[in-house]
């Protein structure tokens, strides 16, 4: 998964570009900011022109907020992990036990014993997975690969023994919860976003409808998940264990060098990499009240893809898991919504393809350029009288942009630089 980081050729950039990177760099909360207002803005345009205010409603967000959650532990999971240099694809096996112990803690216990051991059960697969790779120099890949294996089996074993028999208990569903988490909205504040946004006005409402999202009806594992975003990017970043554990993942003989305990940084990366992709089963076990077999339905490697979509940062991570999450919170919505979409990923690519030819990265600008004109004769196609949108396509778009992101952006990907190396003291890399 390491890739080669190029550098650019400044020379080439123009003024004006290289001025705003500058000022980036001195304020690093300038580019999500601007990112989010460009983003914002290009729905309130399409929302507009195609009469489509589902795009940014406040039911859309709502639905937006809540199904990026599992999605946003696994990715969190993920960075944990890979920031110690552990590559961990074993997530969605993970998240499958996750699944099955919160849906036995819910059962016995209640909604918040199933937070609980699902974050147990998910840190057990950490554990076979840190014995295997940070012990014993096991391949990563076919470590994470076995454990996703394995824990659909386990899991299924285990409900033959426990669930069958019991209430509405099967050998791939648990017995139901007695009661959900439950939910909760910010009074005055969700009122007054709710009301802003039915008054569709440019950009303010829009950004309400998001608001909203955020502000209403949100039950508390969702709350869970986004508050350990924040969390997340000051224990890696503003804290003494934060900078060894991402010292274990860029260079770890100097980091046992200087008195870090690589294998330890390792394990409780790896741990706390399980406990999160738990919590993220225990969330979707939650959400129907029950264990079902199958339920996680890939959303580890939803996780992982959005972890890199996000250069392995906590903002950017977030934004992925969004990513995927909206263009699935459009799939409920009305039809004419979906159609949108697809003038919202032209004006996306048209846009970029701008920027990339601005910055005089001919091929990459004339690649985008062609998938934004391929995209806006799609959106023109399926607006005409009759025309319709197979769900399917809009669902596989946030995977679609990821390989898009990998392909084009892959020069400023920068991966930890031992990332899936074993390591054994007193080696040197």
């Amino acid at each position: 998964m390491t890739m080669t980081q190029v550098p650019e050729n400044t020379a080439t950039t123009p003024t004006f570009v290289r001025r705003l990177r500058a000022e980036m760099v001195g304020r690093p909360w300038l580019r999500p900011l601007l990112i989010g207002v460009v983003v914002m803005g290009l729905l309130s345009i399409v929302r507009v022109l195609a009469d489509a205010p589902g795009l940014t409603s406040g039911t859309t967000f709502i639905a937006t907020v809540a199904l990026a959650s599992p999605i946003l532990l696994a990715g969190l999971s993920g960075l944990y992990s890979e920031r110690s240099g552990i590559v961990n694809i074993g997530l969605d096996g993970m998240m499958v036990m996750g699944t099955w112990f919160a849906g036995w803690a819910g059962w016995q216990f209640g909604p918040w014993w199933a937070l609980l051991f699902g974050a147990f059960g998910g840190m057990l697969g950490g554990l076979v997975h840190a014995i295997a790779t940070v012990t014993f120099g096991v391949d990563q890949i076919v470590s994470g690969i076995a454990i996703n294996l394995i824990a659909p089996g386990v899991t299924r074993f285990l409900s033959s023994q426990i669930f069958v028999g019991n209430d509405d208990g099967t050998i791939t569903q648990s017995p139901s919860m007695a009661e959900g988490i439950g939910r909760f909205s910010i009074p005055g504040l969700s009122t007054f976003f709710s009301w802003l946004n039915d008054q569709e006005w440019f950009f303010i409402s829009d950004v309400a409808g998001l608001l909203e999202g955020f502000t209403k009806n949100m039950a508390w594992s969702t709350f869970v998940a986004w508050i350990l975003l924040p969390i997340t990017a000051y224990l890696l970043w503003r804290t003494a264990f934060g900078l060894r554990l991402r010292s274990a993942g860029e260079k770890p003989s100097a980091a046992d060098s200087l008195g870090v305990s690589v294998y330890r940084m390792r394990y409780l990366a790896v741990l706390l990499s399980g406990s999160l992709a738990g919590l993220g089963g225990a969330w979707l076990a939650l959400e129907v009240r029950a264990y079902n077999q199958g339920q996680v339905a890939g959303r580890g490697f939803q996780g992982l893809a959005a972890m890199i979509f996000g250069n392995w940062r906590p903002g950017g991570l977030a934004a992925g898991a969004g990513l995927f999450s909206y263009t699935q919170s459009i799939t409920f919505g009305a039809e004419n919504s979906i159609k949108a979409l697809f003038l919202v990923g032209a004006l996306a690519f048209a846009g970029i393809t701008v920027v990339l030819l601005v910055s005089r990265k001919i091929p990459q600008g004339v690649g985008v350029g062609a998938i934004a004109i391929f995209t806006f004769l799609y959106y023109n196609t399926v607006s005409q009288p009759g025309g319709s949108v197979d769900n399917q396509i809009v669902y596989i778009t946030p995977y679609v942009v990821t390989l898009l992101v990998l392909t084009f952006a892959s020069q400023r990907l920068r991966p930890p630089a031992a990332e899936g190396k074993p390591w054994f003291k007193g080696q040197s890399e």
